[in-house]
């Protein structure tokens, strides 16, 4: 339980590691948050849909669908990141009318945020938002059969969150729901949260984080993966990334070149971009 990533590092080099707000800057970084917005809300402008969806009754938190239209359609499900605690579905669907172009539904839900919610609670949400799609995506245009996991940064940890084992058959899921994942800058290893400032508000221990961990949890089925990361991204998440890949033996390993923990993710939004394209990819060959 002592040995984890940067378990011998002092607070301040772990905050070094794991603060890309800090590594961004103030000026960078509301950049990068306009930018989520303004390209979201593009993506969406005209595109067929259903905004708002109550998903989970219990946590009564919505999500919205992207680019149906005909027959049901493959779906990427997009987990926002933010630390879990910030941002949400109305700037996190920026990759939404590039995916329609290319016959692939997009859903991007919300989950309660940290500290109102634990994080064992957003961990169940996000995967009753993976139960709700295979239950109902079908009335909403998308296929249940092909549902492909992503996110970047906290929704990278939470996509690992799907791709585990031991969840699927409580909520009368097939353990393959989840046919393909891909997180972005992800975390994995959630240990080196305890000691930075995240943890204020998710106020982790070392015995919680490790059980909600991706990187310490069983999976019988390993659906295939790609685990992307940035050149230029936070140290720690370079090195989560890293440690992560080995042990998904059905994953492959992308590292972007030229990009940061934040734009990397918009990548998403360009299908020639080696994200957009691995993504599209991906997908179809589920």
């Amino acid at each position: 339980m002592d040995d984890w990533p940067g378990s011998g590092l002092t607070d301040e080099e772990l905050d070094v590691a794991y603060n890309v707000r800090r590594k961004a800057g103030p000026e960078l970084f509301e950049r990068h948050m306009a930018r989520y917005r303004e390209m979201s809300e593009q993506a969406v402008e005209g595109l067929s849909g259903h905004r708002g969806i109550v998903y989970d009754e219990a946590g009564g938190e919505r999500l919205d669908v992207w680019g149906v239209g005909g027959e049901p359609r493959p779906v990427f499900v997009f987990l926002h990141g933010g630390y879990w605690m910030a941002l949400s579905r109305d700037v996190s669907s920026f990759m939404a009318r590039t995916l329609h172009e290319h016959g692939i539904a997009t859903v991007v839900p919300d989950y309660t945020l940290a500290p109102k919610a634990s994080l064992e609670e957003i961990v169940r949400q996000v995967r009753a938002s993976i139960a709700w799609i295979h239950r109902h995506g079908r009335e909403h245009g998308l296929d249940p059969r092909r549902i492909v996991v992503g996110g970047s940064s906290a929704g990278g940890h939470l996509t690992g969150m799907t791709m585990v084992g031991g969840w699927q058959e409580a909520l009368g899921l097939p353990e393959d729901v989840v046919k393909a994942a891909m997180p972005i800058s992800g975390l994995f290893d959630i240990r080196p949260i305890t000691r930075i400032y995240v943890n204020e508000n998710v106020q982790l221990d070392l015995e919680r984080a490790a059980a909600l961990s991706p990187a310490l949890l069983p999976a019988r089925y390993r659906c295939p993966a790609v685990v992307v990361a940035a050149e230029h991204d936070g140290d720690g998440f370079l090195e989560q990334s890293r440690l992560f890949h080995p042990l998904w033996d059905a994953g492959d390993l992308m590292i972007v070149p030229g990009r940061d923990h934040f734009d990397v993710v918009l990548d998403l939004a360009d299908a020639a971009s080696m994200p957009g394209k691995a993504l599209i990819d991906l997908v179809r060959a589920v």
